[in-house]
């Protein structure tokens, strides 16, 4: 069995591998090629581009890139179309995959995409188009699954790999103990992610530094533990900190940086300041309360906010179906904002009553995620005849 599988950013790496290795557990023979992340590698997955390649975010940031990527997606559709697998596997990047796979079914590929656009939140009018590249769509959540049934799509429902690796109940403590964190008794630790991507990072980074340092000024006994993806976000955050305390090194002592181990930081962590994305998804399902930041270029927003069709931006509140945690968007995005609203997590009654629907979400969501989409995976190959 040999499989094309595509994967962008840290993301679709872990589900890419988790799948990977799901399938190599039945069938240890199969062969994997294509744009492979580190645990892809490690998995035995042939590197044909590294995932970095497509870790790009928004409409405008990919123009910027078009030249480059354009060229990396034709190379691989006259791979394949001349070496062609068994299943070809787009994981996320829809905007990149979703042009491979049309092209690869046209020419009697099997196609699958693993993780749905979100055509359900805009662009809606991309739903000709999953459909024609498409064979099969596998989805994270109940609510994308429903979606692609009412518009007959292909569809199953696999779960989120996080609900099945994150215990129901996790203990503050231990996680603390873990990152080698000391508190003092009525110190409260806030955890501050500016994202993955650098495009995130550039952004945030220097409100999250002011809103850091508002804070403090409130409330002097807070702890800031901020982890970092790679070097290079790291660096530049830490360029936007040390710009703005070079005069207060005290508050520059009340932050402690991380390099990666973001779960245990945010499970370390008494609220979460985050950027939007699947690490909101994580802080909900280590049950903290949080406050979702969502940042963008000026023009890739204004387009965004006239095409988006639901309520809602952050997983949490859109799995949820209401407002369970805050969103603050663009240029509301400044310490005068997200400062107070920071603190007032800290002492927040309301969480009480919500961690109860983040329970319910936390178990919905546990389904096997790599073991479910490795099987739906291997149902559909026995439909086509390729596996016995």
């Amino acid at each position: 069995m040999r499989i094309g599988i595509i994967a962008g950013e840290a993301s679709g790496d872990i589900l890419a591998a988790g799948l990977m290795n799901a399938i190599l557990e039945q069938y240890p023979e199969a062969q994997f090629e294509g744009i492979a992340g580190p645990l892809m590698i490690k998995a035995g997955c042939k590197v044909i581009h590294p995932a970095e390649k497509l870790s790009v975010m928004g409409l405008v940031e990919v123009l910027a890139h078009y030249r480059e990527l354009s060229a990396i997606r034709k190379e691989l559709i006259n791979y394949f179309t001349t070496n062609p697998p068994d299943v070809f596997i787009g994981i996320d990047a829809p905007d990149f995959n979703l042009v491979v796979e049309a092209t690869l079914k046209k020419a009697g590929i099997a196609t699958i995409h693993y993780v749905s656009p979100s055509v359900w939140a805009w662009r809606q009018y991309r739903l000709g188009k999953i459909s024609r590249a498409v064979d099969l769509i596998l989805t994270l959540f109940p609510f994308e699954a429903r979606f692609y049934e009412n518009h007959n799509i292909s569809v199953k429902y696999v779960g989120h790999t996080l609900a099945d690796e994150i215990d129901l109940s996790v203990d503050i403590n231990q996680a603390r103990e873990k990152i080698h964190l000391k508190v003092e008794s009525g110190q409260s630790v806030i955890a501050v992610l500016p994202g993955s991507r650098m495009s995130e990072v550039t952004r945030l980074s220097k409100p999250f530094v002011e809103t850091i340092l508002q804070s403090l000024k409130k409330q002097a006994d807070l702890i800031f533990i901020i982890p970092f993806v790679n070097d290079k976000t790291r660096q530049f955050f830490e360029q936007e900190l040390n710009r703005q305390t070079v005069e207060d090194q005290d508050a520059r002592s009340h932050c402690i940086l991380f390099d990666g181990h973001s779960r245990d930081v945010m499970a370390a962590a008494n609220a979460v300041l985050l950027a939007s994305g699947t690490a909101a998804l994580e802080a909900l399902l280590l049950k903290k309360p949080m406050i979702v930041a969502y940042k963008l270029s000026p023009i890739t927003y204004w387009i965004a906010k006239r095409l988006l069709q639901v309520p809602y931006y952050s997983l949490p509140n859109l799995l949820a179906g209401e407002c369970l945690v805050e969103e603050i968007t663009q240029d509301d995005v400044r310490s005068e904002i997200l400062s107070p609203k920071l603190i007032e997590l800290l002492s927040d009654e309301l969480w009480r009553d919500k961690l109860e629907t983040f329970d319910d979400i936390h178990t919905l969501l546990r389904q096997k995620a790599n073991q479910s989409a490795a099987q739906a995976v291997i149902s559909y190959l026995k439909e086509l005849g390729k596996l016995a």
